[in-house]
């Protein structure tokens, strides 16, 4: 009885190294499954690119003519430098550019010294200020469209980039605020209260030491703030009516006529919208990884 036993809870050791094959093969079929499928949704995702490219090489004859998924015949290059000249697609860039630069830089800051001051300094209003902070999230951005105009119009910042950057700063500072929180809780003080001792002044804690410790984070917000900025339409479209401050998002209307419409201009002025942001995600992917993880549990 008990040999019957201990090879019941025991299986000899020649149906234990036949398992091991079988189990290795649904392992290894799991792991193909499983790489197909996420190969499936990566061409599904990266598609929308690549035929958006072929769109923009082609005139609107081909476009109309042909299957939207068919090859254009003859490439035409031209409509990339067409917009680039004679569209103002350089001009609309470099407003893009600039700034999409400037609200990010003033948000990251900004929230980058809130966080500091919450998490870091006692003070009795800290939670009623973070509170007031997260409201912000529930507010509908465009909701304070008319707020807004009216606000800027007495101060006489209608058509004036000045108002976009502070709009794009403000209406991104909960979501920054909200992503540094928990990694600045889970940052060691030891540090903090070394410089203290040393006679190192908040100042200089927070630029020389927290600002640095907090990269990581840092890079996940500013690309997800950069792609907010980047693409935003409605802002720019109602406080922004000179040619000479708008973005790419708005500039892409100068190619829609009441009779006629340049596809082939739209698709080619798409695609160099899209590039910085595709960029920028490539060499940033990794960072907004580590700084999700890294503030998503303390200690």
């Amino acid at each position: 009885m008990k040999a019957a036993e201990e090879t019941r809870t025991n299986p000899p050791l020649i149906l234990q190294k036949e398992q091991q094959p079988a189990q290795g093969l649904l392992k290894k079929a799991g792991y193909g499954i499983l790489y197909g499928v996420l190969g499936l949704i990566a061409v599904l995702q990266i598609y929308p690119l690549i035929w958006l490219f072929l769109f923009s090489l082609k005139d609107n004859q081909e476009i109309f003519s042909l299957s939207p998924f068919a090859l254009p015949n003859a490439p035409k290059w031209e409509n990339y430098a067409n917009v680039w000249s004679q569209g103002n697609i350089d001009l609309y860039f470099f407003n893009s550019l600039w700034i999409t630069a400037v609200a990010v830089f003033l948000t990251v800051l900004s929230a980058s010294m809130v966080t500091f001051a919450i998490t870091r300094m006692k003070w009795k209003l800290s939670q009623l200020v973070l509170g007031l902070f997260m409201i912000g999230l529930m507010i509908p951005v465009h909701s304070t469209l008319i707020p807004l105009f009216n606000f800027f119009l007495k101060l006489n910042m209608i058509d004036h980039p000045l108002a976009i950057v502070l709009t794009y700063t403000a209406f991104n500072l909960p979501l920054t605020i909200m992503i540094l929180l928990g990694f600045y809780y889970a940052l060691p003080r030891e540090v903090e209260e070394a410089a203290i001792i040393d006679g190192c002044s908040i100042h200089r804690i927070f630029f020389q030491i927290t600002l640095p410790l907090t990269t990581p984070v840092i890079s996940t917000t500013v690309i997800i703030n950069m792609i907010y900025n980047w693409n935003e339409f409605v802002f720019i479209n109602t406080f922004i009516s000179s040619d000479k401050y708008k973005t790419l998002t708005v500039g892409i209307q100068n190619f829609i006529g009441q009779y006629a419409t340049d596809w082939g201009a739209i698709g080619a002025t798409l695609m160099i919208s899209i590039l910085p942001i595709l960029l920028a995600f490539l060499f940033l992917s990794n960072r907004i990884v580590e700084g999700i993880a890294a503030g998503s549990v303390k200690g």
